[in-house]
């Protein structure tokens, strides 16, 4: 497995700039959300990709148990379902809700308590390789709130949910708006301005 780099040394902490950068090797998706989770505090952590990989499950349970991720989603294509399912332990494990759909992004969103938010648009996959890679890290809440919308616009348009936990298989299907408790939490202070700049949509149980 290539060894990612130091991430201090090729990226600035999240608070100091509002958008930052990297193309290049050695910037592995598992080691940024690492990096960033210390400095954010446990937060809600929603992931995209088109597959995913043990390696990323296992150390994405590994935050977990560090109790620096609250509530978790990830959405992968259906395309991958095969290899998505060879890995239900550790999805069940790693993620409360997992969607497959038809996707190729690669996204870390990630929600805290105090209403910060960072965005990550990245082309690496949940694999480790020594192939260059371009990374953009964002901490500007206009941008957390379109890739949020659009995120819960495509889990729940077409979407299916599966639910490893009761091995049950597929749970829902173009109904994944609505699950009960917020995931999102925080004072209606911090939420106003979220919800004055987007539409009326509620991203399965968060309340803006």
């Amino acid at each position: 497995m290539p060894k990612g780099k130091n991430i201090g040394l090729l990226l600035h902490p999240v608070r100091e700039r509002p958008i930052q950068a990297y193309f290049g090797q050695g910037l592995h998706t598992l080691g940024l959300l690492g990096w960033l989770l210390p400095q954010m505090g446990q937060s809600d952590v929603w992931v995209s990709s088109y597959s995913t990989s043990e390696a990323f499950l296992s150390g994405f349970c590994l935050l977990r148990n560090k109790r620096l991720i609250r509530h978790s989603a990830i959405l992968l294509d259906q395309r991958a379902a095969r290899k998505t399912i060879q890995l239900e332990q550790l999805l069940g494990a790693a993620f409360e809700h997992v969607f497959l759909g038809q996707n190729h992004s690669k996204l870390l969103l990630l929600h805290n308590s105090s209403g910060e938010c960072v965005s990550v648009v990245t082309s690496q996959n949940q694999t480790y390789g020594a192939r260059a890679e371009s990374t953009i890290v964002s901490t500007d809440r206009d941008v957390f709130n379109v890739l949020m919308e659009q995120y819960t616009d495509i889990c729940g348009d077409g979407a299916a949910e599966l639910d490893l936990k009761n091995g049950k298989g597929i749970i829902s299907l173009n109904e994944c708006r609505n699950y009960g408790e917020s995931i999102i939490t925080g004072s209606r202070e911090t939420r106003q301005a979220a919800a004055d700049s987007i539409p009326d949509w509620s991203p399965f149980g968060i309340e803006w």
